[in-house]
């Protein structure tokens, strides 16, 4: 893994924004990289070494996102190296004391790589805890490690009443009303 700096080598984070627009339709930012990270993943054999994708995150986000944009490269896809770009701009976050999350909206393929995170994420703590385990207490337990963070970070948290949220039986006559009347 390689870091670049968007300001120091402006040439190369441009074309490696310009090198993600081949393959990513919603890509925009490709001039403008002085606020970026770019982070490189590379696949090293006895030709060399590869690149075989990269994230990028800004320096310094007021929403506190890890992620702007991440590509694959298309050889080098189903291969697990979007799920270890995605974990390592997490790890990165924890290194920095910050609770992260990627830009929003999600591409499509974003939107993928990212439920697949997750779900690998949760599949690995319902491996580690070898007895059963309620997804209510899998909940609280995601939760009190998330508030834990966010205070670390220095982040307020505001918890939010179950009356406030309502029920999904509420939503959906409200719903189901709404439709009855059109």
């Amino acid at each position: 893994m390689k870091q670049v700096d968007g300001k120091k080598n402006k040439v190369y984070g441009q074309n490696l924004c310009y090198l993600a627009k081949l393959f990513l339709d919603h890509k925009t930012l490709y001039y403008d990289v002085d606020l970026f990270l770019f982070y490189i993943l590379c696949e090293c054999d006895d030709r060399g070494c590869h690149m075989v994708g990269y994230f990028s995150k800004e320096k310094h986000s007021e929403e506190s996102y890890n992620l702007a944009c991440i590509l694959t490269l298309p050889p080098y896809q189903r291969k697990g190296y979007g799920k270890f770009l995605i974990a390592f701009s997490y790890e990165l976050s924890k290194k920095e004391g910050k609770v992260g999350t990627p830009e929003r909206p999600l591409s499509d393929l974003g939107l993928l790589s990212y439920r697949g995170y997750w779900t690998r994420v949760l599949l690995d703590i319902l491996k580690k805890h070898k007895s059963n385990i309620s997804i209510k207490e899998t909940s609280t337990s995601m939760m009190r490690q998330m508030k834990r963070n966010l205070k670390r970070s220095g982040k307020r948290v505001q918890s939010v009443k179950r009356s406030e949220v309502g029920s999904e039986d509420e939503a959906l006559k409200k719903r189901s009303g709404k439709r009855e009347k059109c």
